[in-house]
């Protein structure tokens, strides 16, 4: 099992210390983080895409590729690129680029998005949410398997046998599909013969087992063999020496982050009652000490019929620097070695 981290570069907040940083600082704190994760073992490191005043990853293959020539053997990819209002050409061409610069380390997860700011931004219209990801997964894979294109659809022009460049280091760049909980989702990974990633960010994680089924049922209907049909479990987490350690400490940051996206949708805030339920051993937090997240990991994986990758979002609670390297390094020095 592969682990690692996805973060979303969260910028413009108070992390803990009574200071909110400067942009320049927080990006700076990212690019260490990304390189602790090199230096301890991590297998991956994701960026993800919004485009808010309190992100800075508007741009994830620019701050991939700044990790890249700071890092050696982690992998490194999106998390995810909201390809529905994206050119699938500059994504190739900017992941064939990170591809060179990181000789062979690059891959990206596409999804549909859930944000939706990036719609309006890019000049696309939101019903057309699922067409235009159908249409330019479409236009992606095809360009990854073909120099020169021929193509046509409806939300682009033709292509008629240019040549996209440059081309990855790796014969196949890996493309995963990042999935919430759509059936149709799942079932369109599957058929596609494309590594799922799974965001589970709140309830049981179990229940996403009948998903997963779908998602398998179909890729073995599509004839693609059962080892193509890997899945990883994008999850919210932290890591501490101690598990009251790693539970005062992601609390207060967790509580603010999603009262705070509940009211922006007219829900209540957050309790410590809701946080303790998604402790517990089906709960979808994998946060506690690492022995004890490494075991709930290895009951989510087995719950789900097997996971061949696991990523913490350790950043949602606005945590110190500080505290989020030496939890990377516990990640590295003391759940891997668990889970491999």
């Amino acid at each position: 099992m592969q682990i690692g981290i996805d973060s979303f570069a969260a910028a413009l907040l108070d992390n803990g210390t009574g200071s909110t940083p400067s942009s320049t600082e927080a990006m700076g704190q990212l690019l260490d983080r990304i390189v602790q994760a090199d230096e301890v073992g991590l297998d991956v490191f994701g960026i993800g895409e919004h485009h808010k005043a309190e992100f800075l990853d508007s741009a994830p293959a620019v701050i991939l590729a700044a990790a890249a020539a700071r890092t050696r053997r982690i992998r490194l990819t999106s998390a995810v690129t909201v390809l529905s209002a994206a050119d699938p050409v500059r994504v190739f061409q900017e992941f064939a680029t990170l591809d060179l610069i990181s000789q062979g380390r690059a891959e990206m997860v596409v999804g549909r998005g859930s944000s939706i700011e990036a719609f309006p931004l890019f000049g696309f219209n939101l019903d057309d949410y699922d067409a235009l990801f159908k249409e330019k997964l479409d236009l992606l894979l095809t360009i990854r398997q073909y120099e020169q294109v021929r193509w046509q659809g409806k939300f682009r022009p033709a292509l008629t046998g240019q040549g996209i460049y440059p081309r990855p280091q790796q014969p196949v760049l890996p493309i995963w599909l990042g999935v919430g909980g759509t059936p149709q989702s799942f079932v369109r990974a599957g058929t596609l013969g494309l590594p799922l990633m799974v965001a589970v960010i709140g309830g049981n994680t179990h229940q996403f087992r009948p998903l997963i089924d779908l998602y398998r049922e179909a890729g073995l209907r599509a004839g693609h063999a059962p080892e193509q049909l890997q899945v990883g479990l994008h999850s919210l987490g932290y890591v501490a020496d101690t598990t009251a350690e790693a539970v005062e400490d992601f609390y207060p940051g967790y509580a603010r982050t999603f009262t705070n996206r509940a009211r922006e949708r007219g829900g209540s805030p957050v309790t410590r009652g809701q946080f303790n339920a998604q402790l517990g051993p089906l709960g979808a937090l994998l946060v506690g000490n690492p022995e004890e997240v490494a075991a709930k990991i290895l009951r989510h994986g087995e719950a789900l019929g097997g996971i061949s990758r696991v990523t913490f979002q350790l950043d949602v609670a606005t945590l110190p620097h500080a505290k989020l390297m030496r939890a990377i390094e516990l990640l590295g020095t003391r759940v891997a070695p668990l889970l491999r």
